[in-house]
């Protein structure tokens, strides 16, 4: 194979997220295009929502059995061309563009690959959720399970009962009187299915309903709001068509009732009578035959095809707001979805899930404060090209594309994440008497999992004191001053269990870093320091209404600053578990930050 080809298919490779199944090279050229031709076929011999897009002379052609496989087509080329998520509906962006000459046949291993926002504690601009479904649509994810209502409020319309609207009754300080007319719906769901995107609604019963108690004075599963709720659903069914929604999630989870069984069967009859199919949380209340189940528990393996018989989704890797992103977008891509290479007739596909507990003021932090959209583009590589296992090597190849969309593709989204899989690390664990009980060499990766680390060696941390070493040493030719960031937790977006920020001129869990014998600290003052310490889940208390600042998580706060010296640098960490965390980690992330602003990795280093 010639230089050219070779350089091509590379670059395809580093390109296309998710990764079509076939792409065949066409020749020795790239084509200008100017204009799209799309055509549905329903005899090509694909799966139902497959396509074949190929460019060549002036033209990219797109054929599919479906409206959907041209959408997914169109998402395909207008990340060849080198456009963002805003431009790909639009037909004049693809003018005069210039693409590599390709076959691609592509199509889904899963028919549902979801995303999941909480509007019901922080709500989101129409306008917001649609930048956001431009979003989902670029990557072919094709459901927006919209979570409606929680403990704050009930963000839908209601006409049979205006006060669930009324702001004297939600929860102070988020949102209040804000909600979807069903006109606003309607527009989103018309918005995303232009897209190729059906949306879910979430309304959730009977728990996560405060909201509810305090309006009416009585639950969701006594037969006064039993009453409530059957007007409430029959009202949005009639507001909104079962064309244009057909599945209704009603929830079920970390709730106990009366008469779990009866009240289920209450809101499946409904949602049934409507003409659409239910949808409800795992674990939760008994659901029926026919509702499909959504797994939120860590032991989603053990329960399938023992406790869930029916159709599924998985979301319990798909959680954006617990951990770090740089956990997560490794996690997510590594996952496998419902523990399957493909749809089998049951295992339906997954969700990724955005749930913000705390407050949030500004909500232009939201995404960089959960890592959105890096962990969307992970999930939606492993959910679309499914398959077996992936291995740690696959992922760092990943980042690759990870930097190219990052820098090509979503300047608009502030991505705060760099490639960092490659970076190895000697671990030592040790008591608190200093006996070592661990020791690895050869664990990859800028963030390191602690707590994982241990129990992969058959250690599980409990409330006693155990310290972490870590040593990595770097390369340079010439002395140097590079960035990273540096971190040691990362507060969960939702109970806000943490150490917080760390003393003036510390880091958090009193953790050190080292270039040699040189300390590092952090970068700059902190604003608030020793403020929000938690040793314990904040659920519903007031520590969750007070919204995080970057200065809260190492990805968004100002890096350090790391001299390195012509040769060999041992960069060490030390950090203690100083409590029963339920994120322990160290980071050491070298980056450079741009004038503008951009984050890059940094180069000219390596690892030795």
């Amino acid at each position: 194979m010639n230089t050219f080809l070779t350089t091509l298919i590379i670059l395809l490779s580093t390109i296309l997220i998710p990764t079509p199944k076939q792409v065949t090279v066409l020749g020795e050229h790239t084509s200008r295009i100017n204009g799209v031709k799309e055509v549905v076929d329903t005899t090509l011999q694909l799966p139902e929502e497959g396509y074949i897009l190929e460019t060549s002379g002036r033209k990219a052609v797109l054929k599919a059995r479906s409206r959907q496989g041209l959408i997914y087509a169109r998402a395909t080329l207008a990340q060849l061309a080198g456009l963002e998520p805003s431009e790909m509906m639009n037909d004049d962006a693809f003018k005069k563009v210039t693409v590599p000459c390709v076959n691609i046949q592509d199509w889904p291993s899963f028919p549902i690959r979801g995303f999941m926002h909480d509007t019901g504690r922080n709500f989101r601009e129409v306008e917001t959720l649609k930048k956001e479904l431009d979003l989902f649509a670029f990557y072919k994810i094709n459901v927006f399970h919209w979570h409606l209502t929680d403990n704050p409020a009930w963000r839908i319309e209601c006409r049979a009962y205006p006060q669930l609207n009324d702001p004297q009754y939600q929860r102070e300080g988020r949102d209040e009187g804000r909600f979807y007319t069903y006109d606003q719906i309607r527009e989103v769901i018309t918005y995303a299915r232009e897209r190729g995107i059906m949306v879910i609604p979430e309304i959730d019963m009977p728990g996560h309903s405060q909201y509810f108690n305090k309006t009416f004075g009585f639950g969701m599963a006594t037969p006064q709001g039993m009453e409530v709720l059957e007007a409430c659903l029959k009202e949005f069914m009639q507001e909104i068509p079962a064309e244009d929604c057909p599945y209704i999630h009603i929830g079920s989870d970390e709730v106990k009732v009366a008469d779990p069984k009866g009240f289920m069967t209450f809101c499946e009859d409904i949602v049934k009578a409507g003409g659409r199919t239910p949808i409800a949380w795992f674990p939760g209340l008994p659901s029926a035959e026919g509702t499909i189940s959504q797994i939120w528990t860590e032991k989603a393996s053990k329960v399938i095809g023992t406790e869930l018989q029916g159709e599924y989704l998985d979301s319990y890797m798909g959680y954006l707001n617990l951990s770090c992103p740089l956990l997560n977008t490794a996690n997510f891509y590594l996952h496998q979805l419902c523990a399957v290479n493909e749809y089998n007739g049951k295992a339906l596909g997954g969700t990724l899930c955005l749930w913000n507990d705390v407050r949030v003021v500004d909500k232009s932090k939201t995404f960089p404060h959960n890592g959105m959209p890096e962990g969307l583009l992970s999930f939606a590589e492993s959910s679309w090209i499914g398959g077996p296992q992936r291995s740690w090597t696959d992922y760092i190849e990943f980042e690759k594309k990870l930097i190219h969309h990052r820098d090509v593709h979503l300047k608009e989204w502030p991505m705060r994440w760099a490639a960092n899989g490659h970076i190895p690390w000697q671990i030592t664990v040790s008591d608190s008497n200093e006996n070592t009980i661990i020791e690895e060499t050869g664990i990859y990766g800028g963030c390191v999992d602690l707590n994982k680390f241990c129990k992969d060696n058959g250690v599980t941390p409990g409330k006693e004191r155990i310290e972490a070493y870590l040593t990595t040493n770097i390369y340079v030719d010439k002395d140097t001053v590079i960035t990273a960031w540096i971190g040691f937790d990362s507060p969960a977006r939702s109970n806000r269990k943490s150490d917080g920020i760390g003393e003036q001129g510390k880091w958090e869990f009193s953790a050190r870093a080292f270039v040699g014998e040189t300390e590092i600290f952090p970068a700059k003052p902190w604003n608030e320091p020793g403020k929000y310490r938690y040793h314990h889940n904040t659920w519903h208390r007031e520590p969750n209404e007070l919204p995080y600042t970057d200065e809260q998580f190492f990805w968004t706060r100002e890096p350090a600053q790391i001299p390195l010296k012509a040769g060999n640098n041992t960069i060490k960490l030390y950090c203690p578990r100083v409590f029963d965390a339920n994120v322990w980690i160290a980071a050491f992330v070298p980056i450079t930050t741009d004038s503008d602003g951009s984050i890059s990795e940094a180069h000219g280093i390596r690892y030795e």
